[in-house]
């Protein structure tokens, strides 16, 4: 089964109902997979935005509820290459994780951050000329 890979940027666009989530939708036509940081890092945007604007704390947290309701497949990076990703990419290690999923499993990355899009492209098109 082939998947795609998709990072917090572009899951929280869609469950924000945020401009870019049309792209988003559009780029994903396969199951979705993700690191289980994914889990974290849509808590940690919910919070931003609960504290960013408080009036909209219903909406904020009806919308954010949805997460829960998407199918995603869950699965735990490589840590030992994290820091050697991050590092040759200059990526967060957060970033790197969702990189060495999508190279690992040959996967399509969809992001809304520039600097990993960039990376991954990059890195892609490294791996599809090795032998």
């Amino acid at each position: 089964m082939s998947v795609t890979v998709i990072d917090a940027s572009a899951v929280a666009a869609v469950v924000f109902d945020e401009p870019e989530a049309a792209p988003v939708l559009a780029s994903v036509e396969q199951s979705i997979l993700a690191p289980s940081l994914l889990r974290y890092e849509m808590a940690s945007i919910c919070a931003v935005k609960l504290m960013r604007d408080p009036r909209q704390a219903k909406i904020t947290l009806d919308r954010y509820r949805l997460f829960t309701g998407l199918e995603i497949e869950f699965a735990e990076p490589e840590w030992d290459l994290l820091p050697v990703l991050a590092r040759q990419w200059e990526l967060t290690a957060y970033d790197a994780a969702y990189l060495q999923l999508a190279l690992t499993r040959n996967a399509p990355l969809v992001t809304l951050d520039a600097r990993l899009a960039a990376a991954y492209d990059k890195a892609a098109r490294l791996a599809s000329r090795r032998p």
